[in-house]
């Protein structure tokens, strides 16, 4: 074993190889065998609930996988995961395989593009959040996200191979239909998805839509702030309503640009490890940005997919300074990850610690409930100022209020995209 390898996902730690302390049961092949027995022994010393495992014999499981689900104390654990080597490493490097968008029901039932990657297929052909999806291959889109069915959505839409041809028929803003045939592709993601500035009554405003907190965040959050830096913004809001998590360092990194350089050093983030592994409680500092906010306030949008390192960065920030939030209340994960590799075949994710900030407040476990509740509305784009969450961040950050008469009815619908579920949860440590 060489290292360790935090994620909330947080990346901390990597332990690099993979051993066994007892032979293999006959097999065809003995790494699934040998990676279950490395996941046991790694769960026996590290998992956070490590006291409260079911027992199990374990070459009763063929692999890591079956070997993690009958490990996992399901009564607080919803995370934890094994994944294929390769797959982790290309999805968190940015390498998507797709059509490149998230996809949901708006209020009036109709089945919307909800995000999009730039460099997505469909992006490229024009398409664009808010644009409605009548059918994709002759499926009514609507009824299987009405349903919330994943298998008929699945089949729908097929397997997340490059060279799978769907033909969807859209509706256009000005009420146009267009069919469009569609081929799925391998390309980066962009987890910027929009950074501009508002020009409101109380000064020039950041606006940030972030997804994701994966290795190319580091490079798109630099020219950000830059771009926010220079054009001299007052306040900020930031979007992350369907931002899951990733790696701890980027959280810290966002954290940082957002504070500024005044608190540099001091605590953004505690790890607590398990009574077996004190030794690796550790404390995640607000670091020297080059491009600085030193913000008094802050909006965030969220939604029930706010997850890991994304409550990170809302709950490092809290003590330090007036943060508001806008929108649904979050997942609800104070926890993260350490990974351990093994034969680069696979990656094991167990929860491995907890994370509070400087005032030690965490326990979020039912999510972080909003100042103000407002629905995702995929009707309008990010940047459209009649988006019901936006509308909400521009009426406090310019009135110090919200606002009250004609605020409809929340509502909350299924949403659907091509990522892997490990990584609606991710929060991990990679250095």
């Amino acid at each position: 074993m060489k290292k360790l390898l935090p994620l909330l996902l947080i990346v901390l730690t990597l332990l690099g190889s993979c051993k066994k302390d007892e032979p293999d049961p006959i097999t065809t092949d003995g790494v699934p065998a040998m990676a279950r027995d490395t996941l046991y022994y790694i769960m026996k010393q590290w998992y956070y609930w490590f006291n409260l495992m079911p027992a199990v014999e374990r070459i009763n499981y063929p692999n890591p996988y079956e070997l993690l689900e009958a490990m996992r104390y399901k009564e607080m654990d919803k995370w934890s995961f094994v994944a294929d080597y390769d797959e982790f490493i290309a999805e968190m490097g940015g390498t998507f395989v797709g059509h490149g968008f998230r996809i949901g029901l708006d209020k009036s039932l109709n089945a919307r593009i909800a995000m999009i990657y730039n460099n997505s297929p469909l992006y490229l052909e024009g398409v664009r959040r808010g644009w409605i999806v009548k059918k994709i291959n002759g499926y009514d889109i609507a009824q299987i996200l009405l349903a919330n069915d994943g298998e008929a959505y699945q089949n729908a839409i097929g397997p997340s191979t490059a060279g799978v041809t769907n033909a969807f028929i859209f509706q256009k803003p000005d009420g146009t239909e267009v069919t469009i045939s569609s081929t799925k592709q391998s390309f980066t993601i962009n987890t910027v998805i929009l950074y501009d500035t508002l020009h409101l009554s109380s000064g020039i405003t950041g606006h940030l839509v972030f997804e994701s907190f994966i290795e190319p965040s580091e490079g798109e959050l630099e020219t950000a702030f830059a771009f926010f830096q220079a054009n001299n913004v007052k306040d900020l809001i930031v979007d992350l309503r369907y931002n899951s998590g990733g790696y701890l360092y980027i959280a810290q990194q966002l954290a940082s640009y957002i504070a500024g350089n005044s608190i540099t050093g001091t605590t953004f983030a505690k790890l607590s490890y398990n009574a077996k592994s004190q030794s690796a409680n550790n404390t995640f500092a607000f670091q020297k940005t080059s491009y600085p906010l030193s913000l008094p306030r802050l909006a965030v949008i969220t939604t029930r997919l706010t997850a890991s390192a994304s409550e990170a960065v809302m709950n490092g920030l809290k003590p330090h300074l007036n943060l508001i939030s806008i929108g649904d209340t979050t997942l609800g994960k104070p926890m993260g990850m350490n990974g351990w590799i093994c034969k680069k075949k696979y990656f094991f994710w167990p929860v491995t610690f907890k994370i509070v900030n400087s005032a030690n407040e965490g326990e979020y476990y039912d999510g972080m409930v909003p100042t103000k509740v407002a629905t995702d509305d995929i009707a309008h784009d990010f940047d459209d100022r009649n988006e019901e969450c936006l509308k909400e961040a521009i009426s406090w950050l310019q009135t110090g209020s919200f606002t009250g008469k004609g605020a409809e009815k929340f509502s909350r619908y299924a949403q659907f995209s091509e990522k892997p579920s490990w990584m609606n949860n991710a929060f991990v440590i990679r250095k």
